[in-house]
This record gives C-alpha cells, structure tokens and sequence, in this order.
C-alpha cells in the first residue's frame, strides 16, 4: 500500500525542532566509502507541531533545514543550494513523557532527501533563481547517475560486444572412423581451387566436421568451422552436397544445419547476441555493427512498442487482456 505519487502542500509551514549536531564522516568499510551520521533525530514538541500543522507530523513529510543551506556551491548557482530531508519514522521519546504520564514529545527520523517519484512534485518546483530552473536542476543526481551507467554500459559493449565466447579463431580437425584426418575429395579440391583463384584453406582440403567440438556456454554463433562456406534462408537448398553447411534464419535462435548425405542435421544454435536490448534498433553502424541484434521474448513481447493498424484503426499490439478482451458494443 506505499503510494508513490505524494502530493505535497505548496505553503511552508515553520515548526522548531531540537536535534543534536554531529561531524559527517567517511567510513571505508569492506563494501566502500559510505557516509555515516547522514541520518539525524529531531525532536518536535506535540502540541506545537499540531498548532503549526494542523495535525502531529507524519512519515513522508519534508524538513526544509535553513541553517543547513549552501552558499557557495561550487558551479555557478546564484542562490544558496537547499538542504531537504523527508521523516522515515515517528515515535515517542522516553524523555517526553511528563510526570503525569503523558506524552508531549515527538522523535522524527530524518535522511536526505532524494530525487524518486515519491518526491517528484518537491523537486518540480521552482528553485528561486529566477532563471526557470526547478530544485531538481540544483539538487538531484540523477542525470549525473544516469550519465556514469551510460557510460559503463557503452566501454561494456565495447569491451565484450556480444556474449559468450569467440570460437571461429578455432581450428577443428575432422577425423574418420579409423582416425585418419578426412580429407575432400581431389575433384572437389581442385574444382574449388581453380574456381575461387586463391590459396587452399582447410575449409576446402578437409572435409567438414560432422558435429560441434567447441562446445561450452553461448559459444554457438552460427557460423561453420575452419571458414567454410555457408547459404543462408528459411528453406533447405534442392541439391544438397555431403558436408554442406545451411543456416536457418527462421529459427529463434538462427539454427546452423549440416547435410550427412541423407539428411539436415543439427549443428549448432547461434545463441550470442548482443548483450544490450536493442529490440528492433538498427545496429548496422556503430559498437555492435555486424552483430546480430538479440532477440527474446523481453525485447519482442514485454517491450512490444509496435502498433498495428486494423480496419483503419491504428492499435497498440502490446495490450493488457482487461483491455484486448473488453467487450464493445457494435456500431
């Protein structure tokens, strides 16, 4: 039952409060730096709280703190950067009981306030510059953050531009059944090497290995071993030959089939992918250009962002079922 959209009153209410004054330090602790005493208890009288408020204060108010304000920040702010803390919790204090029993005293739990969607009408403001700017412009981090992931997520890409492991670099040498390396056939040899005009490579000395030797996790790409050549569609060729490698792009994952002289046989999947959800974003430029774009059913279907256009109407195809099967009634 947390409601994240607060709706905070425009007016400033003053109310005094009492709370102990403490040196912020750094802790270097075995997780890293983190600053202590950032969380601060204030006590509030009772009575005074409801004669300025109207009410006791609550968790999810915020604490505008004036003797806190900055006035010489750093960058080129005109006004005195504000200091806003929001009350986690309120409890009564063992001190703020009277003699005869009663409270008077209350302890609010206070900590920075920060930049979420609980808050957003408070940093929506105006922040008194005169310039148009809102308090989130002076206050919050969160572009900054935004930036530094950005940043992480793109040297990431650059550094491991697609999953798993690299194996085309590999060399497979194709053995048969008496464990003889197993050569093509000379005609074939010499029918590829007059026609391609090029230096024989293993692709085409040897013949191509009948099964995956480099297997492991994502290390299928799709691609037949020692740089054969390969066709690629959504149908089988007509005229097959023993050893002929074919991709099969109607596959999810794209599926790479071999031809043992009877039949298409498995090979392997081409499971790495981009490592970045790129839907259906082009990626013919750039980090991941040549790459195949990934494809699951988070990037296909839970951010389905296509829209369809029915009987003239343009719809979203991403639709909850309390709206796709809501009945309408016939024009």
């Amino acid at each position: 039952m947390e409601n994240r959209d607060r709706h905070y009153d425009p007016d400033v209410y003053v109310i005094r409060g009492i709370y102990q004054m403490q040196d912020l330090d750094f802790n270097l602790s075995q997780f890293g730096i983190f600053l202590q005493n950032d969380t601060i208890m204030i006590t509030f009288h009772l009575r005074g709280s409801v004669d300025s408020l109207g009410r006791k204060i609550m968790a999810g108010d915020v604490l505008e703190l004036p003797h806190l304000k900055d006035e010489y920040a750093l960058d080129d702010s005109t006004v005195a950067l504000r200091r806003f803390y929001v009350i986690q919790d309120v409890t009564r204090p063992a001190a703020g009981f009277s003699p005869t029993w009663y409270p008077h005293l209350l302890r609010a739990k206070c900590v920075p306030l920060v930049d979420s969607q609980e808050f957003k009408e408070i940093f929506d403001s105006d922040s008194g510059a005169g310039d148009g700017s809102t308090l989130r412009d002076m206050l919050s981090t969160y572009k900054q953050s935004i930036d530094i992931n950005n940043q992480i997520l793109e040297q990431a890409n650059l550094d491991a531009p697609i999953s798993g492991y690299e194996t085309k670099h590999l060399f497979v040498l194709p053995l048969t059944k008496d464990g003889l390396v197993d050569t093509a056939d000379a005609s074939d040899i010499d029918n590829d090497a007059s026609t391609d005009n090029h230096s024989l490579d293993a692709s085409i000395i040897l013949q191509s290995p009948s099964k995956d030797l480099y297997v492991g996790y994502l290390t299928g790409d799709g691609t037949p071993p020692n740089g054969a050549p390969y066709g690629f569609g959504i149908n089988f060729p007509t005229s097959p030959v023993t050893g002929q490698f074919y991709l099969r792009t109607d596959y999810l994952p794209n599926r790479l089939f071999r031809y043992d002289g009877k039949h298409w046989l498995r090979y392997e999947d081409n499971v790495r992918m981009t490592l970045n959800n790129f839907g259906n974003n082009d990626v013919s430029s750039g980090v991941h250009a040549g790459n195949a774009v990934r494809k699951t059913q988070k990037t296909s279907f839970i951010n389905n962002n296509n829209t369809a256009t029915i009987a003239g109407e343009v719809v979203v195809e991403r639709q909850a079922l309390s709206k796709a099967l809501k009945p309408r009634a016939d024009v």
